[in-house]
């Protein structure tokens, strides 16, 4: 039997549009995000890489990076998943059995709750 994983979706309605937002693993540096990327969870890579859908293999040069559990908007899927890769950084699907839409709902909730850094004075 073929068991087929989706990359787990959120939709988010904001001021009537609608925007598709879907879960990856990745190893890039929050600079090279899109304007509308919403990094949900941040940690060491052997943590992080539990998230995704496949098995990453670790090597040393994974090893020592931060990873992150991202949103990307579907409209900017294929240019974040180029501009990553350029940069040989990971970019993997989440699992949606271990982050489905409801754990999405729950750490997109405590991400826009969180108040974050005033950039004029960071």
């Amino acid at each position: 039997m073929c068991t087929r994983t989706i990359t787990p979706t959120i939709s988010v309605d904001i001021g009537g549009q609608l925007r598709i937002y879907h879960a990856y693993v990745t190893t890039a540096r929050p600079a090279m995000d899109g304007p509308s990327t919403l990094t949900l969870y941040t940690s060491n890579f052997s943590d992080v890489a539990g998230f995704a859908a496949t098995p990453i293999p670790f090597n040393n040069e994974f090893g020592r990076k931060v990873a992150r559990i991202v949103l990307v908007n579907a409209m900017e899927l294929e240019w974040h998943r180029a501009t990553y890769r350029s940069q040989h950084c990971l970019f993997a699907p989440v699992d949606a059995q271990l982050l489905g839409l409801q754990a999405l709902q729950r750490w997109l909730w405590q991400r826009l709750s969180t108040p974050q850094p005033n950039e004029a004075t960071a």
